[in-house]
Parts: structure tokens; sequence; C-alpha cells
């Protein structure tokens, strides 16, 4: 079995690397060919080698560039088996290979087929497996291996993920609360990639954050980066979502969102693109209320959101969701200049996991109590004679 490592998968030329660096891959299209299985040896009763699988793995690297860079034709190709000979009458079996991986990469082919997904590392997955080397079951001939186009589309793996428009300040929050160094600036799209930072705790809890790159309205509708991103927050616990309490303006030709407003969009596009991510516990954070008449804005949003309902009848098709939500939290912070606000956040954020956690495992041990009842529960032969 050939396992090919990260240091292999960067061998590339220099203009190669130059050009893909700074490039996250979350997503790959490639053409599988497992081997085909060796020639049987009718004569001797000689059997074929088995043509070689193709499998993914779970490993440390972060994206899917390396993949990109060793397959730029995206083809992969197993080795075929051996035939069969009067001195090997047992032909070679053919070389495996194993793609290494990020965690949280799902095998998704052209028909919609998930093939499988790896959450661990070192956890393996058969994409195309090898052809049955020639035997007398089929008249000695190899059987082809399996071939045909699959999707490696990552979603990160992480607790909880930063969601909002551009420069509401999600890389200044990641890099108050963590030990990420994301790339920070007062322009829009400054994060063009997903940062994870770990946000560590004195009785040494470890928890990651992912800030993801700013969405724009249409997001659902993959305007901006739109589906490239909202992909990743599938596999987090919890979503903050942060909001400039200025509101937010892409440019000229976009108009200006209130804090309020930008709420509303977001939700929006969250319902839009995937409804099941707005059953995630999620809090808001207000960020910059270091500007003037940030107060006012702060609690005219509380006011607001705690009668959802009757404010949203006045807003327009784009802003109205169908199904609304109640924050977990409302939490005001300024993420570059006051400490004990992101202090606060990282409390709710441990609060939460350890919220979510319980109400899985009671969820859990109540499915369990549930399910053993069901199987001492006598049925209608069991039952003993009724009296009259």
């Amino acid at each position: 079995m050939v396992c090919l490592s990260p240091s292999l998968l960067m061998r590339v030329t220099s203009v190669s690397l130059k050009r893909l660096r700074g490039t996250f891959f979350d997503k790959v299209h490639l053409n599988l060919r497992a081997g085909n299985g060796g020639m049987g040896n009718q004569k001797f009763g000689g059997v074929g080698g088995k043509g070689g699988d193709i499998y993914m793995k779970g490993s440390k690297v972060k994206d899917l560039m390396g993949v990109a860079v060793q397959y730029p034709e995206r083809k992969i190709r197993a080795e075929h088996g051996g035939n069969s000979i009067e001195k090997r009458l047992l032909g070679v079996r053919g070389t495996d290979i194993v793609v290494e991986v990020p965690c949280g990469v799902r095998a998704i082919t052209d028909d919609k087929l998930i093939i499988g997904e790896v959450n661990k590392i070192n956890e393996t997955v058969l994409l195309a497996r090898g052809g049955v080397g020639g035997n007398p079951a089929t008249n000695f001939s190899g059987l082809r291996g399996q071939k045909f186009n699959v999707t490696l589309e990552l979603s990160l793996i992480s607790d909880v993920s930063l969601l909002g428009f551009p420069n509401a300040g999600k890389s200044t929050l990641l890099k108050a609360c963590s030990n990420a160094k994301p790339r920070i600036a007062a322009y829009p799209f400054t994060t063009v990639k997903p940062n994870i930072g770990i946000l560590q705790y004195k009785d040494h809890r470890s928890i990651s954050m992912a800030d993801l790159p700013g969405l724009i309205e249409g997001a659902h509708a993959n305007y901006g980066m739109g589906h490239k991103f909202l992909r990743h927050i599938e596999r987090t616990n919890i979503v903050l979502m942060i909001v400039d309490v200025t509101g937010f303006q892409l440019n000229l030709q976009h108009p200006k969102r209130s804090a309020l407003e930008t709420i509303m969009l977001l939700l929006k596009e969250l319902e839009l693109y995937n409804p099941s991510y707005l059953d995630k516990p999620m809090a808001l954070i207000v960020n910059k209320m270091d500007q003037p008449g940030s107060e006012e804005v702060l609690s005219e949003i509380k006011s607001k959101l705690a009668n959802i309902e009757e404010f949203s009848e006045n807003l327009p098709e784009n802003m109205k969701c169908e199904r609304l939500i109640q924050f977990e939290d409302i939490i005001p912070i300024s993420a570059k200049s006051d400490s004990e606000s992101v202090k606060a956040v990282k409390e709710y954020v441990r609060l939460s996991l350890k919220n979510l956690a319980e109400k899985k495992w009671s969820d859990t041990v109540q499915g369990e109590v549930e399910e053993s009842l069901k199987r001492l529960k006598p049925t209608s032969e069991e039952k003993g004679p009724t009296l009259v």
C-alpha cells in the first residue's frame, strides 16, 4: 500500500507553489480508476493478482491543496494486478493508493452518492475498489477496477464558527480569544480563507474556533464566496453571529445596512442555504461598542429581537425569515480594546458547549431507556388470559 505523505504531496515546481500559495482548497474533483485484476492461468489453475484500491485517509493536513498539487490533471490511477504465470501462479497484487486528506472530507460521486467521509486522524475510507484477479469463477479473466468521478469536499470541523458580513471584526475577535494570527485590516474581505484558533482555559480545556470569510447578500445563491464557506458551518457545534454596531456597506453600489438589518439578512442567508443551521445554538455578538451611539443601537437591537415576530412583519421579503429564532445570548463587545468583553464571549462558548454536551447525553440516555422499555413490553401473545 502506497501512502502519499504531506512532504511528497508538496514536491512540485516552485512556479506551481507560488501560483497556489494562499489558495484554500476545500473541494477537488477527481477521476478515479482502480487497478484491473490480472489474468489467471487456466492451464495451471493460477489466479491473477487483485487490482489496487484507492483510499482516502484522515491526516493533519489543513486542506486539499496537497491533493490538487499531486494530481494536477485530477486523475488517480491505481496499479493493475499482475498476471498469473507458470513460475508465479498467484499474480502480484496491484499497489493501493492512499490519499491523505484533512478530517472533515466527504467523498461524493457525480450522481450525488456519498461514498463516505473521514472525521478522525487515520480513519480510512475505500473510494474505488480494484478488480478481482482472474480465477475459475471469472473464467480466468481479470475484472476491471471501478472507474468514476468523485468530488472530495471539505467541511471544517470546529466547536465554534464566527459568521458575519465583511469587516465585522471576526478576525479581530478570533485573535483576541485564541492563539490564531489572522490577517487583519480595515477593509472588507481581509479573510479569504478560514482561520482556526484554539481557545485555551485555565483548567487546560481547549475549544476550536473558526473564522469564516465574510458573506455578502445572496451568499445562499453562491454570490461572493457563497457556498464555498457556508458549507463549513455544517460540522460546527455553535455559531457566533458577529455584527458591526454601526452597520455595514460593501461599497457605494450597495445599500447601507443597519446592524438590525445585517442580523436579519444573515439569518435569511442561513435559512435559504440550509434551514437546519438555525437549529444550532447561536449567540449574537455586537462588536465595536466603543463607537459613539452604540449603546442606543444595542438597546434597539435587544428590544426588536425580544419581539421578533412583530418586528419581522414590517421587513421586506429578502429579510423576512420563515423560522424566527431567539439568540441564546446577546453579547456587546469591543474586540480591539475591551478584553473583559472578549472574556464574556469565551465564557459563553464554554457554557454553551457544556449545555449542548449534557443535552446530547440526556437525549442518548432517554433514547436507550425508551428502547429498553419497548423490548420489555409484553406482546399480545405473551399476555395472560383476560379475567371475566
